[in-house]
């Protein structure tokens, strides 16, 4: 069995000769009401720009830097918050999954389930995602190669899944830092499957505010540019009406009335990436 491609996420296509797929939204589910602003948002750049959104949040994030941080509302609410955004925005969602118990409940609900990048080798959680017959998207841990993203992909080949997608998301560079090398997206794309670069997360510092993850936002955009450059199938990004106030990532943030100048800029290198190759 070979991957699909492109690989189906909802109504959405993502792969070679599609719109560029964006991922976003907050880090997690602070609240229905601010998961559907920031959607309902999200939509209206989607009828005006060449994109493909998925709504992102997560309902728990279970690997923040202290015990005491602000983790989200637990799989039921936030759950419930996801299928609200889907119903009222039609946007295709997704969210991290933790545990390979928690994949069917998500799948019911999500068109896409994320599989965390320190998890990304653990087979059960990889197995439990296949099984739900969803798309899934692999970020690539901090600590593996690129070419040895190889494994999570026959994973979730051999649990039955054939829409999957990988994750760019920067690679540890000593204690609390975090680089992007770029010939790891065209890398993973020749494994067969859709790359997508997290813009958001690739700037984060780990740990570099003591009880939690630091991060410089305006680096973001420069290294979306860039991988739009290099040759990408989605980008990914983490937004926020006030990123400040945020309960987890928001250093990375983009804010979400700058969002759309960030997208147009980032698709016009896009763009002219696939002009040159149709050459």
């Amino acid at each position: 069995m070979n991957p699909r491609l492109p690989a189906q996420i909802g109504r959405h296509r993502c792969g070679p000769g599609q719109p560029l797929v964006v991922i976003a939204g907050p880090c997690v589910v602070e609240s229905a009401e601010l998961c559907l602003l920031i959607a309902e948002t999200l939509a209206v750049l989607a009828s005006r720009l060449p994109i493909q959104v998925v709504f992102k949040a997560s309902y728990d994030k279970a690997n923040r830097t202290s015990g005491g941080s602000f983790r989200g509302p637990g799989i039921d609410a936030g759950l419930a918050v996801l299928e609200r955004v889907r119903s009222a925005t039609g946007l295709p969602v997704t969210t991290d999954v933790h545990l390979p118990e928690q994949a069917t409940a998500a799948g019911q609900v999500c068109d896409m389930l994320q599989i965390p990048a320190f998890l990304c080798r653990q087979t059960d959680i990889l197995l439990a995602a296949a099984a739900t017959g969803r798309a899934v998207n692999v970020k690539k841990g901090q600590f593996v190669s690129p070419t040895d993203m190889r494994h999570p992909v026959a994973k979730l080949l051999a649990g039955g899944c054939q829409d999957i997608l990988l994750c760019e998301r920067g690679t540890f560079f000593g204690y609390g830092r975090l680089v992007n090398d770029f010939t790891g997206l065209p890398a993973m794309r020749a494994l067969g499957v859709p790359v997508i670069f997290d813009a958001t997360h690739s700037v984060q510092r780990p740990a570099s505010l003591g009880e939690a993850t630091g991060g410089d936002r305006t680096l973001v955009e420069p290294l979306a540019r860039a991988a739009a450059a290099v040759g990408i199938d989605g980008v990914f990004f983490e937004t926020h009406p006030d990123p400040d106030t945020s309960p987890s990532d928001g250093p990375n943030m983009v804010p979400l009335d700058q969002l759309g100048g960030v997208l147009e800029r980032v698709l016009r290198i896009h763009e002219a990436k696939l002009a040159g190759e149709r050459v």
